[in-house]
């Protein structure tokens, strides 16, 4: 895996360990993420409001994901991933997927989300 795809790790690290401020630093200011299929937030802000949800449901998530291409500081990245949440009842539930993600290598050197479909594209 190379360093454009590290950015689904930095995710799932983060999220895992309930750091939402970690998460919402993984995207660039006017980023756009799909929280569920047929939703799009764009901002931080609208995003961090979206994670939210998701960090407060104790999830705990893991993925593989892969570049698919690259053209000079932008990559698409696409991850499988698998998640276990607390439903509304209170019993766990399950959800998987493929992404389909946008990102865009930073001036240090780090990538950051500017399109995160979660559901990827059918979603």
């Amino acid at each position: 895996m190379d360093d454009a795809a590290r950015i689904d790790d930095r995710f799932v690290a983060a999220l895992n360990a309930g750091d939402l401020d970690g998460l919402v630093r993984l995207y660039e200011p006017d980023a756009a993420l799909m929280p569920s299929p047929g939703s799009v937030v764009q901002g931080t802000a609208a995003i961090r409001g979206a994670l939210a949800g998701f960090v407060a449901a104790k999830p705990k998530m893991s993925a593989t994901a892969r570049t698919l291409a690259r053209s000079g500081d932008v990559a698409l990245v696409s991850a499988e991933w698998q998640l276990e949440v607390d439903g509304p009842d209170g019993k766990r539930a399950n959800m998987s997927g493929r992404s389909v993600e946008v990102v865009r290598r930073q001036a240090d050197g780090s990538f950051r989300f500017v399109i995160d479909f979660p559901f990827g594209v059918g979603g």
